[in-house]
């Protein structure tokens, strides 16, 4: 159960674009190398804010597996499934709507922020007001102790850590648990009892969380303690109840700082996107197309790169060769904007082939993305259902 765990999801919006890629999809590529990944199409979330236009849905959400596959996301390094498929989502999100106070989910920053930037739309639903609870099901369920996101989404992790622990406390004192703990440290062994008992003091009685987390280690080293035995015990750590479900944690990753063709954001609601599988005619019109400082009327006007969306994607794509020959050429009017373009073309172009060619066999032959989901799905479904087994029965849930 305590493995290091990455989950992380998109809503399936269409074709993905370099902004995805840069902010998104080439943090999955190295994340799924250094921990075990579960990677997944959040249409449920889609349904939030489009419940109007379920019709763009499905298409939507095999356009973006291709791109996912497309951008080196492995099917063999990470688990890659579809949220609506593996329903014990929806079962945890159902339980622990009964213990989620309403004020929680108002508070989150995200819910008036949305409202306000969507108000042609009628949001006023509890889908969208319980979406960050949903959310929290979708980490909860796979027992995720880390989530890649963005500075912005950091309230939802720690909304999730919060009903996780308000989860714990209600629903893991069992019935003799001080007992049931007790039992389980000598299971540990003289020595490994005597220190966990050392650090579950020092923690308790000075807060100490470098003992904290020297306990934590000791217990997953532990291979001979039963999985109910081990929650019992980082529960009773902290003074609670049987853990249940994990608290995750923030993998905080750097904001896509990969503007659009005309200096702002890249983003499909600003029309200046260049998608992952674009041809190449169409990426090399939009960037020739560029607009350019204002101040280089003609050819001979020098000009000044940091007014210039084009010295944006120099940043991005540029060694520092090539921006100093950028500054010094556009300063002089030495060259003119359609040079300076050329390099960015090239490197764009550089970096989307290799995608393009990943995604023609997928694109050639629609039933190996099928497969790969279908498999992601039932190996998401089993882990899922191992958490809701517990969740059951820690809820009174386990008639038989």
């Amino acid at each position: 159960m305590f493995v290091d765990r990455v989950l992380s999801g998109m809503r399936p919006t269409g074709a993905l674009h370099l902004g995805h890629y840069h902010g998104v999809l080439k943090n999955w590529v190295r994340l799924q190398h250094e921990y075990e990944c579960y990677f997944f199409v959040a249409d449920w979330h889609a349904l939030t804010t489009h419940y109007d236009t379920p019709e763009v849905i499905d298409h939507h959400t095999w356009d973006m597996v291709i791109d996912w596959l497309a951008a080196g996301v492995d099917p063999s390094q990470a688990v890659l499934f579809i949220q609506s498929r593996v329903p014990q989502h929806a079962e945890l999100h159902v339980l622990l709507s009964m213990i989620t106070p309403l004020g929680w989910l108002e508070r989150i920053p995200s819910y008036k922020d949305q409202q306000e930037k969507l108000n042609e739309k009628d949001l006023a639903t509890y889908g969208f007001l319980g979406y960050p609870l949903l959310q929290s099901a979708d980490i909860l369920i796979y027992r995720a102790n880390r989530v890649p996101v963005g500075e912005d989404q950091v309230p939802h992790i720690e909304f999730t850590r919060e009903i996780a622990r308000r989860f714990n406390h209600v629903y893991g004192r069992e019935p003799g648990f001080e007992q049931k703990a007790e039992a389980a440290i000598k299971k540990l062994g003289a020595k490994r009892a005597k220190v966990y008992r050392d650090l579950r003091t020092k923690f308790l009685e000075q807060g100490d969380a470098a003992a904290l987390e020297a306990a934590h280690a000791l217990l997953e080293k532990a291979q001979n303690l039963a999985l109910g035995d081990r929650e019992r015990l980082f529960g009773y750590l902290e003074g609670g109840g049987k853990v249940i479900l994990t608290e995750p944690q923030a993998l905080l990753t750097a904001a896509s700082k990969m503007p659009g063709l005309d200096g702002q954001k890249m983003s499909k609601s600003y029309d200046n996107t260049i998608a992952l599988r674009e041809e190449p005619d169409a990426i090399t019109k939009k960037i020739r197309t560029m607009p350019t400082d204002p101040a280089r009327v003609k050819r001979g006007d020098p000009g000044d790169p940091d007014k210039c969306p084009v010295w944006q994607l120099h940043l991005i794509y540029s060694d520092d060769k090539r921006k100093q020959w950028v500054q010094q050429g556009c300063r002089s009017a030495g060259i003119g904007c359609l040079e300076c373009k050329q390099p960015v073309i090239d490197a764009v172009l550089a970096e989307l082939k290799p995608m393009r060619e990943r995604a023609q066999r997928y694109i050639d032959d629609p039933t190996l993305v099928r497969g790969i989901i279908a498999d992601g799905c039932e190996k998401a479904q089993k882990l899922a259902e191992e958490t809701m087994r517990d969740v059951r029965e820690s809820m009174g849930l386990h008639h038989g």
